[in-house]
């Protein structure tokens, strides 16, 4: 825990002295929410997408800064170093995943507190069991990237698991076409997506849970298989972790 906790502080100090990246975790979602809200201000359409919508913006946003975040690490030679010490791949992507946590974190308590404050997104149910799962979808964007920065080089190679992964997810998800009316085989792969599962918990908040959501309406279970690919792509991402950069 003591090596854990020193790789979190670390990542932390260096990424206060990035205000760029700090603007794209804590500001850039609520700006984008808001674009979407002031675009369909005359419509009756953000009422309807804004819950599913909160489930993107966050896994997006924290899957890119946690993949480029690690590999410049490894690309800097820091990571090379960091090993040279009793320190265990475990501990490496503890640190960084409890670095990032305290990011989602911050970033989810602005985002709510701009789309329920400012933007008028209204939550049926309870107000923390709605923040608990846009935080369980940040963390799982943090493990996506942790996950994918362990089999990219560069951030170009980064960049590109952004149509390759994240984008068939958005298409999956059941936001643009509900999940029943797609075809069996892509209903199917939508199950192993986890924006699929933050997204139906999400329509359950706003009251428009899809009819073929799994598990139908119950934000509960949805949370239970977020966490389930958090964890899981938090050990993918200790196995695969390279101690020398190719």
């Amino acid at each position: 825990m003591r090596v854990t906790f020193g790789v979190a502080k670390r990542v932390l100090t260096q990424l206060r002295r990035d205000p760029r990246t700090l603007v794209l975790v804590f500001v850039v979602p609520s700006l984008l929410m808001a674009l979407l809200y002031w675009t369909l201000i005359d419509t009756p359409l953000f009422g309807r997408i804004a819950h599913a919508i909160f489930a993107l913006f966050p896994f997006l946003v924290m899957f890119l800064v946690a993949s480029i975040a690690t590999l410049r690490e490894r690309r800097s030679g820091t990571l090379e170093r960091t090993f040279t010490m009793p320190v265990s791949r475990s501990s490496f992507i503890a640190g960084y995943a409890l670095a990032f946590a305290l990011l989602s974190f911050v970033q989810t308590l602005i985002t709510v507190g701009v789309c329920v404050a400012c933007l008028g997104v209204e939550v049926e149910g309870s107000l923390w069991a709605f923040f608990g799962i846009a935080l369980l979808d940040a963390l799982v964007g943090t493990a996506a990237g942790l996950t994918a920065s362990a089999f990219a080089r560069t951030e170009f190679q980064v960049v590109q698991f952004v149509p390759a992964v994240v984008v068939p997810q958005f298409l999956l998800c059941g936001l643009i076409v509900p999940r029943a009316d797609m075809p069996t085989v892509l209903e199917a792969a939508s199950l192993g997506m986890p924006v699929t599962y933050a997204v139906d918990a999400m329509q359950a908040f706003g009251g428009t849970a899809a009819p073929s959501s799994f598990p139908q309406g119950n934000a509960a279970v949805d949370a239970l298989v977020l966490l389930a690919f958090c964890v899981v792509l938090l050990g993918v991402a200790s196995l695969s972790l390279r101690r020398k950069t190719p």
